[in-house]
């Protein structure tokens, strides 16, 4: 096994790259779809949303630009162009939708699906003893499951 200079399995760490890099493609998706709700949201809801969704994005850019730095920690090199983004994207494009119920339901959508991405890399990071992506997954994990957890409340449904 040759480690790498983290310590880490290289090739574990590069099909770790692979998947960071997926999930990264995902995560522009959802900051995507969460920039075109915040503009194009209309009703009476909309101050509240606009803030909520400013929030949401503002959020999404960080941990864009944390997936990509840990991808750079591994070796490897983030995927940066639309044509790579639009390969890998597992999450729902969100087209001019100006309703809040149909602008809640894409981020309920959106987050499960870079919460069943982040479930797979969370698994493979415990099984290179990658405690960088791993806590990193963790992390992430927790606060999209409360986010879920409160859009699904906003709709009045269940988890």
């Amino acid at each position: 096994m040759k480690l790498n200079s983290i310590g880490l399995d290289t090739k574990q760490s590069r099909e770790l790259g692979k998947d960071l890099n997926i999930l990264l493609a995902n995560f522009q998706f959802y900051y995507m779809n969460l920039r075109g709700i915040h503009w194009n949201i209309k009703g009476k809801r909309f101050f509240d949303l606009h803030v909520k969704f400013e929030e949401l994005y503002d959020d999404a850019n960080i941990k864009v630009d944390e997936v990509a730095e840990r991808i750079l920690t591994l070796g490897e090199v983030p995927l940066h162009t639309f044509d790579d983004y639009i390969k890998n994207a597992k999450v729902p494009l969100g087209k001019n939708v100006t309703v809040d119920e149909d602008a809640i339901r894409l981020i309920v959508n959106s987050l499960t699906e870079l919460l069943k991405i982040e479930r797979r890399i969370l698994d493979a990071s415990a099984n290179a003893n990658d405690e960088g992506t791993n806590s990193m997954m963790s992390d992430f994990i927790t606060e999209q499951e409360k986010t879920v957890w409160m859009m699904k409340a906003w709709l009045a449904e269940e988890i």
